[in-house]
């Protein structure tokens, strides 16, 4: 298991853990910590925690009503090349829910979990230079 403490937590309700899992595992690199499918699994990508509650689970049963559904919060997760994450993603037949749009701190784009939960893809506009090639 990962030390709670490196990390930082976050819980989306989904319809189903293992479609979430298999999403999180294939398409954006996190690795299962933990696993109770079909009520829970724990994933986890760098300093990110992520928890996966499904209909069983006790966070899911927690969940008021009203707020059942997906909103506009999302993961963001830091990418190196947006345009690269985007062909790939594109490839595995993942549906985009924005176009890119760029700002004074890079460009992000949407994509949804299979329940509706929004991650943000963000290439950082501040990226560092490439190192010079030397010259022989």
């Amino acid at each position: 298991m990962t030390a709670t403490d490196q990390v930082a937590g976050v819980r989306y309700i989904v319809d189903d853990v293992q479609a979430a899992v298999d999403f999180y595992t294939t398409h954006l690199g996190f690795t299962v910590n933990f696993s109770a499918a079909p009520a829970f699994a724990d994933v986890v990508r760098g300093p990110l925690r992520l928890l996966l509650s499904g209909p069983t689970s006790s966070g899911a049963r927690a969940t008021p009503p009203q707020a059942a559904v997906a909103g506009r919060n999302r993961i963001h997760l830091v990418v190196d090349d947006l345009d690269a994450e985007i062909a790939r993603l594109r490839e595995a037949g993942l549906p985009f829910h924005s176009d890119v749009v760029a700002g004074p701190g890079g460009r992000q784009v949407l994509l949804a979990d299979p329940a509706g939960n929004l991650i943000e893809l963000f290439q950082s506009a501040h990226r560092p230079a490439p190192a010079p090639t030397p010259t022989p």
